[in-house]
């Protein structure tokens, strides 16, 4: 077996490759990344001498790169993608250009050389949940905010080709992440590095949003199974069931940290923030034998003592925007 891991230097992307060929040491794994905000090498330098690991920095919107790459592999796994809500508020269009050009890219070269497809999305294609039950693969998609947007335009994208062209292609949908080598503009390692350095801790309106949290490494290993057992043509939601309220998540770390709740700031809410994300992942485990190995409470100490831990690698990349209390306030190129 031989993949094309599309952004596999950022969060997600390189906890597949590391998990991948910890599992399949003979299989082979390209990773393409381009090497923007939010990817970093450092999250592959334990494998970045396997001989069965090669890594090419380039642009998924390169059609010819792409086409090179693609007619040489079996899988294409797609994690490239601008990710971040707050940023996208400010500047909507490089997710444009990543998320939906991007995946036209890779699309096209799929339709060219009948590889399998994996399209890496997100819950929140489905919108607000507040006033809904746990959104299923067959819900209708109602995004939100111009990340999502942009996600659910590739979900219609993959679909489209898929009926259209015939190619063999599927769709994933996870809640939010968590783990080691996380971007520290995200809420988990963002509250994290601010209570170390005694900041304070923003907390957008009231801190009630639900959001439902899953460890990478369950992540990556459903999406590990998919390639040889998901149905072509599907659309697969992914979570642990985790659903919990984003000052508990704040609180809860601050306790693990030694840290008082005095260090909590309520800040003005960004626009059309969700007030709870929730999708149901039964469709997953009965069709593709995977659930969720790891429990939230322990894995969240583990994430907070591997950043504790680490500061070599996440010292280098924070600076006044990563760390913002309001970044889609920002100007963001």
């Amino acid at each position: 077996m031989k993949i094309l891991v599309c952004g596999g230097a950022g969060f997600i992307g390189s906890a597949f490759i590391r998990n991948y060929l910890n599992n399949n040491p003979k299989d082979k794994i390209i990773n393409l990344d381009s090497l923007t905000i939010g990817s970093n090498l450092k999250n592959l330098k334990k494998i970045e001498q396997n001989k069965n690991y090669q890594f090419i920095k380039g642009d998924i919107k390169n059609q010819k790169v792409v086409n090179d790459l693609v007619r040489d592999v079996d899988t294409i796994i797609n994690f490239a993608a601008e990710s971040h809500v707050d940023r996208s508020i400010a500047n909507p269009k490089p997710f444009i250009e990543t998320n939906i050009l991007g995946t036209y890219s890779l699309l096209e070269a799929t339709k060219k050389y009948d590889s399998l497809f994996i399209h890496v999305s997100t819950d929140e294609v489905y919108g607000d949940a507040e006033n809904e039950d746990s959104f299923t693969e067959k819900s209708i998609i109602n995004p939100s905010n111009p990340y999502s947007a942009t996600k659910a335009s590739a979900d219609h994208l993959v679909s489209a080709y898929h009926r259209t062209y015939g190619i063999k292609c599927i769709t994933t949908r996870c809640t939010n992440n968590f783990g080691p080598y996380q971007f520290p503009e995200k809420l988990i390692p963002k509250t994290i590095i601010r209570a170390k350095k005694d900041l304070k801790i923003p907390l957008y309106g009231n801190g009630e949003q639900i959001r439902s949290w899953i460890h990478v490494y369950d992540h990556v290993q459903a999406i590990e199974n998919l390639i040889s057992n998901g149905m072509p043509g599907q659309v697969y939601n992914i979570t642990a069931w985790n659903e919990i309220r984003n000052r508990s998540i704040v609180e809860n770390i601050l306790e693990l940290l030694n840290k008082s709740k005095n260090l909590i700031e309520y800040v003005d809410d960004r626009p059309g923030h969700d007030k709870r994300y929730s999708i149901d992942a039964s469709k997953i485990q009965k069709e593709v034998n995977w659930k969720p190995k790891y429990d939230f409470k322990e894995s969240l100490k583990k994430t907070v003592e591997w950043y504790d831990k680490n500061y070599s690698w996440w010292e280098p990349l924070i600076d006044e925007k990563t760390l913002h209390p309001q970044p889609w306030t920002l100007k963001w190129e």
